[in-house]
């Protein structure tokens, strides 16, 4: 068993751009081998992450504990309210955020935890990302800042500032 107090978690973002909310990453702090948990924090206007994405190799819920999410997919706009929680399968797109007036506190929690293939579809500010090759919908992040994404389909490339 593995206990730990959410306020001794350090907070981090993934989204450079939105350095002010509030994510405590649960899983090394509770050695979880199989899941990965994250706690989230967000004033109005912040979002979970910065693009539309899909894990390929993981599904994710998210848990509304207060306020409400909305989460937007290539087929529509989801509202999760306090006491719901979404499902996103692998290779479903999504990006989340609080666009009410109130604070919003959920968990995220994605399986397996260790995810490698993550796709972007859609940047804030950017638009529709597609393969300069190929056209492809989406492209594959790479697993080290400041690499170009990679096209899926085709081993293109595109470098998005």
């Amino acid at each position: 068993m593995e206990k730990v107090s959410i306020d001794d978690v350090e907070p981090s973002t993934f989204d450079p751009e939105n350095r002010t909310h509030d994510r405590r990453g649960l899983t090394e702090p509770l050695n979880a081998g199989d899941v990965a948990v994250a706690r989230y924090v967000l004033e109005p206007g912040e979002r979970f992450s910065g693009a539309l994405h899909a894990h390929m190799d993981q599904e994710e819920i998210f848990l509304v504990v207060e306020g409400e999410a909305t989460f937007r997919t290539r087929e529509g706009e989801v509202t999760v309210s306090e006491d719901e929680a979404v499902r996103f399968a692998t290779g479903e797109f999504q990006t989340g955020g609080n666009e009410g007036d109130e604070d919003l506190v959920a968990f995220a929690l994605g399986a397996p935890r260790e995810t490698e293939d993550v796709r972007i579809a859609r940047i804030p500010g950017v638009g529709n990302v597609a393969c300069p090759d190929c056209g492809h919908d989406n492209m594959q992040i790479p697993g080290t800042d400041g690499e170009p994404l990679v096209c899926p389909e085709c081993d293109g490339e595109l470098t998005v500032k």
